[in-house]
């Protein structure tokens, strides 16, 4: 083969030659694919071509090229820098030495000498240092093999996201395995160094090279409760499908033993649920086994129809006390059974659902355990404008069902029975961008059949309660200022007219229903309670009026409202004493953004009569910047003898360092209910969590628990989770390593 034959294109530039030749020589004219030439062996034919450029250049370009001084050579993505290389073009292979810069795609390695095929990407590198591009991990090693473009093996190495040369954390392994095509690392034998000193070590460990996910172990959790002592656990990760995955996380709790956990989670086109278990085989303090179970489930099996379930259960009234970081949480006393069936068309809807629960008792604040609806049948049926009348018709069949005796529940008189409910409604909404007025009819029918009854009593009844209803407001508006910008505020009154004669329902069973607390919400509503059981009388007017700021972009920036409702005759239909006022409590509601930085709330329910505010909050919410934030809220409630005041803050008290904290106190007991305080430090590729948290699970009891979490980023968090304490307990807060 001749040098023309060879020579694809030879160009010059300053201080250097070029030359590029075919990615496989390309076979002489009139010779046959892989026809030795000259008695060498068949020569392979690569894909791309190779190009390379040097001070110097000599040897035979059919066969192999020497380089000296400001070598670089060209394949694809791959170029390689170099003092001195040579290429040999029968075997599609470069070796390199001194200097030695490689860049792949967006990774870059360097070191002292490099062997390569340029086809296939294989080959090695000697003292490296390596820096990958897609999530910036770096480090360095005593070689480097390459298996192919996509896969290294970096041996006696180490790993790290920081992005200074002498990194606060590293990991270092004897073989470390980069697969950046599957997005996975994986290690052999691992030591973690954090500042110097090794904190974590193990036998073996995987990681994301990406936020993608991938199974393997999970780095240890550890924590302390003062109600079981030091917690640690292992939790391994299993990524089954891109939709489906399984974490297993086995913990031991000193003073109580092995709590073994799962989490299942799932996600279709068409479904989508999530399992959580735990068991623990003996508690050595309560001498029993202990579990907990919540599952969710939400599919849709055909167009317009649904299924669904919320499952949850408990070994024990005491587990949310004794676990509180458990599935369960303390605030959680009745566990909810539900299997619902749903269909919604264009005309109708069906819900068909069973209902039971599990009550976790706290014998020092017993509640009552609800019924179980066994089961629940819904049906809607209703249309709009239809010759400018709206009309639906609500009909319910539920049987309730009530264990003759419960432990521990004060409720004693357990009858059972089906209440067969039929509500048709008709309206016609009259609308105009400056009023509305709505008048609607509905009838109210109901038949209950009971059982257990005492001997003699009547077991069926029926209630028939007709109710008329007016609705109708005015909207006026003008163009005004708030601080200095230009606004359109409008004035908003409203009345709100209910008629429902009385009909004495006290020899109804009470199944459901309980007094609906005052809100602005329920100011318009007809009925005073929830629930069916019973239908108050009704001869009433609620006044209301707002006032809301809205900018030139839509968005409301304050809204002022007070509202009212007048009793024009006795409420006789009650679930206590009866009420001889003639007006309800007066409420008044103030929210908006003060500023671009401040936003604020406030909600008074004033008691004529009494002269003073039973029920009022107050809350101002600061944020001037990112994870800045201030929250102060006041709550008073009279009718529960509740007054307490509740800070919250995230916020930067020195460099790096940001203060967190929350205390929910008592104004009445003088004395904290709920606390949290910690710090949290953000350094250039990590960050340090010290969170300690307070609160109460039971009357009388309160958990205290520690939370120390080092998360190394880009490879993981290591120590318990006080993520969702901080979320929950701080309003805003952020995670001070997100952008």
């Amino acid at each position: 083969m001749t040098l023309s034959a060879s020579l694809i294109a030879c160009r010059s530039r300053p201080r250097s030659l070029i030359l590029a030749l075919a990615a496989a020589l390309a076979p002489p004219l009139g010779l046959a694919q892989g026809v030795p030439v000259l008695g060498s062996a068949p020569v392979p034919v690569p894909q791309t071509p190779v190009e390379v450029w040097a001070e110097s250049m000599t040897g035979r370009p059919d066969r192999e090229v020497f380089l000296q001084r400001d070598v670089e050579i060209h394949h694809g993505s791959t170029i390689v820098n170099a003092d001195q290389a040579n290429y040999n073009v029968l075997k599609d292979e470069v070796g390199a030495s001194g200097n030695i810069i490689m860049q792949r795609e967006k990774d870059r390695y360097t070191g002292d000498t490099l062997e390569l095929h340029m086809e296939t990407g294989e080959g090695f590198i000697t003292h490296p240092t390596y820096r990958l591009g897609r999530n910036q991990a770096r480090g360095n090693a005593s070689r480097i093999d390459f298996e192919a473009e996509d896969r290294a093996v970096v041996v006696d190495g180490t790993y790290s996201t920081c992005e200074a040369a002498d990194p606060d954390w590293y990991l270092q392994s004897n073989r470390l395995h980069l697969d950046s095509g599957r997005d996975i690392g994986t290690a052999g034998k691992t030591i973690v160094f954090f500042k110097g000193v090794p904190i974590l070590g193990m036998p073996a460990m995987s990681f994301p090279l990406s936020e993608a996910r991938k199974s393997g172990v999970l780095p240890p959790s550890y924590g302390a409760t003062n109600k079981g002592g030091i917690e640690i656990g292992v939790p391994y990760y299993f990524n089954l499908a891109p939709n489906r995955d399984l974490t297993l996380y086995p913990k031991v709790i000193a003073q109580r033993g092995l709590q073994i956990g799962a989490e299942a989670r799932y996600l279709g086109t068409d479904f989508a649920g999530e399992t959580r278990f735990e068991f623990m085989p003996n508690d050595r303090l309560a001498g029993a086994k202990r579990y907990a179970l919540t599952s969710l489930h939400q599919q849709n099996l055909a167009p317009g129809w649904s299924l669904g379930w919320n499952l949850n259960a408990a070994s024990d009234n005491d587990y949310p006390s004794h676990f509180p970081s458990s599935i369960t949480t303390s605030s959680q006393r009745l566990l909810g059974r539900d299997l619902n069936l749903n269909y919604a068309g264009d005309l109708w809807r069906m819900t068909t659902r069973t209902s039971k629960y599990q009550l976790l008792q706290d014998p020092l604040a017993p509640i009552q355990r609800p019924y179980d609806r066994l089961p629940q049948i819904n049906l809607q049926v209703g249309q709009q404008d239809q010759w400018g009348f709206d009309w639906n018709v609500d009909a319910e069949m539920t049987r309730f069902v009530r264990p003759p005796t419960v432990l521990g529940d004060p409720l004693v008189n357990p009858t059972s029975g089906s209440r067969f409910m039929l509500n048709p409604q008709l309206s016609y909404p009259i609308l105009h961008s400056a009023y509305f007025l709505k008048p609607k009819l509905a009838f109210d029918l109901t038949q209950y059949d009971l059982l257990n009854v005492a001997p003699g009593d009547k077991s069926n009844f029926s209630r028939a309660l007709p109710t008329f209803s007016l609705d109708g407001g005015l909207v006026f508006e003008r163009e005004t200022g708030y601080f200095g910008q230009a606004v359109t505020q409008t004035l908003e009154p409203r009345m709100f007219y209910v008629r429902t004669p009385y009909r004495n329902q006290s020899y109804l069973p009470n199944f459901d229903t309980v007094q609906a607390d005052l809100s602005f919400y329920q100011l318009f509503a007809e009925n005073r309670f929830i629930g069916r059981d019973r239908i108050s009388d009704a001869n009433q007017i609620t006044l209301a009026l707002s006032s809301r700021f809205i900018e030139q972009n839509g968005a409301e920036r304050m809204r002022l409202t007070l509202g009212q409702r007048f009793y024009l005759s006795k409420q006789l239909v009650t679930l206590g004493a009866i009420s001889n006022e003639s007006r309800s409590d007066l409420l008044l509601s103030a929210q908006g953004r003060l500023t671009q930085t401040v936003t604020a709330e406030g909600n008074v329910q004033y008691s004529e009569s009494l002269r003073q505010q039973n029920v009022s909050n107050f809350g101002v919410h600061w944020q001037p910047e990112a994870r800045h934030i201030l929250n102060l809220q006041y709550r008073r409630d009279l009718l529960n003898n509740l007054e307490q005041a509740d800070l919250s803050t995230q916020w930067l008290i020195a460099q790096r360092w940001y203060g967190v904290g929350r205390v929910n106190y008592s104004l009445p007991d003088k004395k904290i209910v709920e606390g949290l305080f910690g710090v949290e430090y953000k350094a250039d590729c990590w960050v340090l969590r010290v969170v300690g948290q307070r609160k109460p699970t039971a009357t009388g009891v309160v958990n205290s628990s520690l939370f120390f979490q080092l998360e190394l980023n880009g490879l993981t968090r290591i120590g318990p989770n006080p993520l969702d304490a901080l979320r929950n307990s701080i309003p805003g807060y952020q995670l001070i390593n997100q952008r």
